[in-house]
């Protein structure tokens, strides 16, 4: 007798895209954004079978669509033989179900799928706790949907449910004492990120992170950096958890530099506020890197989405943020618009403001890496001689700052011109002394 493997994976559902257009946008840009949802229904593995956009003359609070468009998509639903209809825009609870009624298939909204893949993609504990916080707050409002049986009614006899209490009302207050619980776990990582970042500014290295637009390229451009190998595919969302490793600026300067979460327009606000112990993290940062996919059409679109999300994120007091753009993908451009962005970036990157590379071919990596040297160097310059013996110091110096000037006199004694923080100056003068 013959065993017969069993298949355990989930069926993949066929999937309809609509993305409704009711803010008068040009044509390319309600296509780029039906593309974009296309790209994430792609990335929770749905079969998309039809996308079309969907103009709007007004919107209807039922069902966001007219009765005629309604029945226009289920039409279309039914030549699918879609399971699954994705609304590549914001539903009320109330539309979302009234939907579901009239198509008798499944519907998700933009928010609830960006959800999904963050559910399915977190993988370490900090990112589950941030995204299932982030799904129990968006569900909160959202149980007459989900659940069929919540609208039985609790006598008061039991010992979890007042008198009257409904289902509805427990598995509301069931919900609400799991994200309080989530809310003090993630309080606790906070404050572990915290402390760690006490620790790191006693070893006086310059953090930097990196922002950008999901798919830009960031953790390509982190690995081209760093030499690491963090997961980079073409793909929305492909790293969710933050990853920091050392690099090395020009003239041997380490500093920390940190992969972050991918943006998007319409990034869920549960998310923003799940994710706050993480963005923190660029809050703090001693510089942003702004990656931005200059090769897309859409890519000044997805400029002022990622700005709107940074706007959200608090600058610790007395500090300023300080950005410079990444534009990458050059590799991707044509003859003529290459030559136009290259042009453009040199006159920016003299102000400090963006720089043109290739994360997958490595051009301009050099210059992006004394860019950064240049921005987080603002040390003052101290000048410092060593005697021959002192190599450990020497050693000291160019790990720990940045080494500006280095000459050898006659008698073996190195003059350096160093900047390095206050702090490490204050250390190396504890340990090595000062000539």
């Amino acid at each position: 007798m013959t065993s017969k493997l069993i298949d355990h994976a989930p069926a993949v559902q066929r999937a309809v895209v609509i993305h409704p257009d009711g803010r008068g946008t040009s044509a390319r840009l309600a296509e780029e954004r039906l593309g974009e949802a296309v790209g994430l229904s792609g990335a929770l593995d749905l079969d998309v079978r039809a996308a079309e956009v969907a103009r709007l003359r007004r919107t209807v609070p039922a069902t966001l669509f007219g009765m005629g468009k309604v029945d226009e998509i289920a039409a279309l639903i039914r030549a699918a033989e879609a399971d699954v209809v994705v609304i590549d825009d914001a539903l009320t609870p109330v539309q979302q179900r009234n939907l579901e009624k009239a198509w008798e298939v499944k519907v998700i909204d933009r928010s609830g799928l960006i959800l999904e893949i963050f559910g399915r993609r977190a993988r370490t504990a900090e990112g589950r706790l941030q995204v299932e916080l982030a799904r129990l707050d968006y569900e909160r409002s959202r149980l007459v949907r989900t659940w069929t049986h919540l609208e039985r009614q609790r006598g008061g006899t039991g010992s979890t449910g007042g008198p009257g209490e409904t289902q509805i009302e427990l598995d509301r207050r069931m919900i609400a004492d799991r994200i309080d619980k989530l809310k003090a776990e993630l309080e606790d990582v906070r404050r572990t990120r915290a402390l760690h970042r006490k620790a790191r500014k006693r070893v006086p290295f310059p953090s930097v992170a990196l922002v950008g637009y999901t798919n830009a390229g960031k953790s390509t451009l982190f690995n081209r950096l760093t030499g690491s190998e963090v997961l980079a595919k073409d793909l929305l969302f492909a790293t969710l958890d933050t990853t920091q490793r050392t690099i090395r600026l020009p003239q041997g300067r380490p500093a920390i530099i940190a992969d972050t979460v991918g943006f998007i327009s319409d990034l869920p606000h549960e998310l923003v506020a799940a994710f706050r112990a993480t963005l923190e993290e660029v809050g703090e940062a001693d510089l942003i890197l702004h990656v931005r996919d200059i090769a897309s059409t859409d890519t000044e679109a997805q400029r002022r989405d990622v700005e709107q999300v940074l706007e959200q994120i608090p600058v610790p007091e007395g500090r300023s943020r300080r950005v410079l753009e990444v534009w990458n993908k050059i590799d991707l451009l044509s003859e003529e618009d290459r030559e136009a962005v290259l042009g453009q970036a040199a006159r920016q990157l003299r102000e400090g403001k963006a720089v043109a590379v290739s994360a997958w071919t490595g051009e301009g990596i050099e210059s992006l890496r004394e860019a950064i040297a240049a921005l987080v160097d603002d040390e003052p310059e101290t000048r410092l001689t060593l005697d021959p013996g002192q190599g450990e110091a020497l050693a000291w110096l160019y790990e720990h700052g940045r080494v500006t000037f280095r000459d050898t006199d006659a008698d073996g004694r190195v003059h350096l011109v160093v900047k390095l923080p206050p702090a490490a100056l204050g250390r190396f003068e504890q340990r090595f002394g000062l000539d």
